[in-house]
């Protein structure tokens, strides 16, 4: 989908170029419906430049920031060398998951391009993105579109289609504990020590603990942001420390680098 609207001084938008000239290079931009934009060559690349082809080529895939937008001249001026190479990746990968959400949405309302278009703009309206707004439903439900003004009808069309199709970003920790016990039965008081330390867990949240080397666990965690890793990390560390310790053994917690 590409909007009917104008970006903003600041924004990263994703161009194709559409002729290279003497003077900068003339781009389409790739989000916004009918939307060109200019780069001159001093916006082009930092130092001198001797030959512009060396940079853009008409045809060519770029992520440009806006620098002025002239509604009442059509016109917008853009620079390339103002983003990074992180920036680059960051918002081409945005574009192509926005592109997903939007063949999802039209594989939902086949042959519906009112309701279509009625369901993307009241996206829009909420989320800075189609694919923001379908992976904020995969990870809280319903509840992310309770105020989007949507019929029940489309929630539930989206609730499915988020389930089926967004993979929902996850984090990976790790850490160890070290724990030992001096008891005849040392190894029965471990056991149960990591036992404890597996029932440490929270929606949405893995836990798994090995055996890397007696007396050290490894503790590793999956959830869907650091904080909440974290946490269940912490806690399930502690709770096996606290049980050997209890049980007249040793423990520490080491967090993995």
């Amino acid at each position: 989908m590409q909007p009917e609207g104008w970006p903003e001084p600041g924004d990263l938008v994703v161009c194709t170029v559409s002729q290279v000239v003497d003077f900068g290079a003339f781009v389409t931009l790739d989000e916004y419906s009918g939307k060109q934009g200019l780069i001159h060559i001093s916006e082009v690349a930092s130092g001198w430049i001797k030959y512009i082809r060396d940079h853009v080529r008409e045809g060519q895939k770029i992520v440009c920031k806006v620098l002025n937008v002239d509604r009442s001249r059509h016109h917008i001026d853009l620079s390339l060398k103002d983003v990074n190479e992180h920036q680059r990746r960051e918002k081409i990968q945005e574009w192509k998951a926005d592109g997903k959400a939007w063949k999802w949405l039209e594989m939902a309302y086949k042959d519906r391009p009112d309701d279509l278009n009625r369901v993307s703009s009241a996206l829009l309206g909420t989320y800075n993105s189609l694919y923001l707004a379908l992976e904020e439903t995969a990870i809280t439900g319903s509840d992310a579109l309770a105020d989007v003004g949507l019929t029940d009808e489309d929630i539930k069309i989206l609730s499915s289609l988020s389930k089926d199709n967004v993979k929902i970003p996850t984090v990976d920790i790790s850490g160890y504990v070290d724990i030992s016990s001096p008891a005849i039965d040392g190894v029965d008081v471990i056991r149960k020590a990591l036992k404890q330390a597996r029932r440490i867990k929270d929606k949405d949240v893995t836990l798994d603990i090995t055996y890397v080397g007696a007396p050290r666990y490894r503790i590793h965690v999956t959830a869907p942001d650091y904080k909440k890793a974290e946490s269940v990390l912490k806690k399930s560390a502690q709770t096996a420390v606290k049980y050997i310790e209890q049980h007249g053994g040793e423990g520490t917690f080491l967090r993995e680098a």
